[in-house]
């Protein structure tokens, strides 16, 4: 994690957001002069409304970067789009023993819960392409799906490509899985009812942990959530080319992303591309959200079809109005929206 500060310019362009999402809904409607209908879906107006001024912003893409950079620019972005923090019971800082080192990780416990009454827990691999995000650009989602759906959280922070590429993520991530299963004790939660679950290449992380876990005999996840998952690598969907550019995440930073995470690796590895994998038989049943203007929105529908198909429980929730980082944009009502919704799910799930 590194610490950023913020400057004036950053704090009045905050400020200026802040300050759309309070004029009645009615009016922000008004306000969306040029409504963007794709399919025949319309994107939601809040959001369409911030990417035109996005667009007229003299703000470079991701890919236009080098590394530091963009990391910089994922932090500013978190923090831009964040809302306040949702008020949670308890929160530590831990170290989990990893593969090649100590791995940050952050519990969160929900209020009004006893210590001594055990948790459901969802262990939580924040997005950012394997090379961007960590603890801080996750906490505000971590600390809402902590207090709407009621269960502990683990944010875990694995390491980032370029400096440590495939598989280092994945190895991470399982072992985090593993450690909160062996001390669900130590951590007030039961070793029954943990899911596994993140958003973007997060959600991607958690696909690859639920099929490690099957294949080396577990134990296993009770649940995977797949937030906007990556799936298949180097993908050539009509999604991929029909969001290319204009929605957030476009082409162009996908590109850059696997480029970064994968350097010489083989992107059909199933580690890596989790749709390739042929057997998905008897995986944890799984609770998968898209975005509808999203270049990953296909293989994330495709997956979970497959994952239907090999008779594995599976809930395809499809926002149709809604763009990639839909559940990191807390400030804006389709944040939040999102965000309860899949809260209501893992609480239902794990209940």
């Amino acid at each position: 994690m590194t610490t950023y500060e913020w400057g004036r310019a950053d704090r009045i362009e905050r400020a200026a957001f802040r300050a759309l999402l309070r004029v009645p809904e009615a009016i922000r409607r008004r306000i969306d002069l040029r409504p963007r209908v794709i399919e025949g879906h319309r994107l939601d107006p809040d959001t369409n409304v911030g990417l035109q001024i996005l667009t007229r912003l003299p703000n470079k893409e991701f890919d236009e970067l080098l590394v530091p950079e963009a990391r910089r620019e994922m932090a500013l972005r978190s923090w831009m789009f964040a809302g306040d923090p949702t008020p949670v019971g308890a929160t530590r800082d831990l170290t989990i023993p990893g593969p090649a080192g100590g791995i940050p990780a952050r519990l969160y416990r929900p209020l009004g819960v006893e210590r001594e009454r055990p948790l459901p827990l969802l262990v939580y691999f924040h997005g950012g392409g394997w090379v961007l995000g960590d603890i801080d650009t996750h906490d505000p989602s971590c600390r809402f799906l902590c207090a709407e759906a009621g269960i502990a959280v683990l944010n875990v922070d694995y390491r980032l490509a370029p400096e440590h590429r495939f598989p280092a993520a994945v190895d991470d991530a399982v072992a985090a899985f593993r450690w909160a299963h062996a001390h669900a004790a130590d951590l007030g939660v039961d070793a029954g009812r943990i899911a596994i679950g993140g958003d973007s290449a997060g959600g991607n992380l958690a696909a690859v942990v639920a099929q490690e876990t099957k294949r080396s005999g577990g134990p296993m996840p009770a649940l995977q959530f797949l937030g906007v998952p990556v799936t298949h690598l180097g993908a050539t969907t009509p999604s991929r080319e029909l969001f290319a550019r204009g929605y957030f995440l476009t082409k162009a930073n996908m590109d850059w992303y696997e480029a970064h995470y994968l350097g010489a690796a083989d992107p059909s590895d199933v580690r890596a591309s989790p749709l390739l994998a042929d057997d998905l038989e008897g995986l944890p049943p799984a609770y998968v959200a898209v975005a509808g203007f999203d270049v990953l929105r296909d293989e994330g529908i495709a997956y979970a079809e497959k994952l239907t198909a090999a008779g594995v429980p599976t809930t395809l929730r499809v926002h149709t109005d809604a763009v990639h980082p839909m559940l990191t944009m807390l400030g804006a009502p389709l944040g939040q929206r999102v965000l309860a919704e899949t809260a209501a799910a893992l609480k239902a799930a794990l209940a």
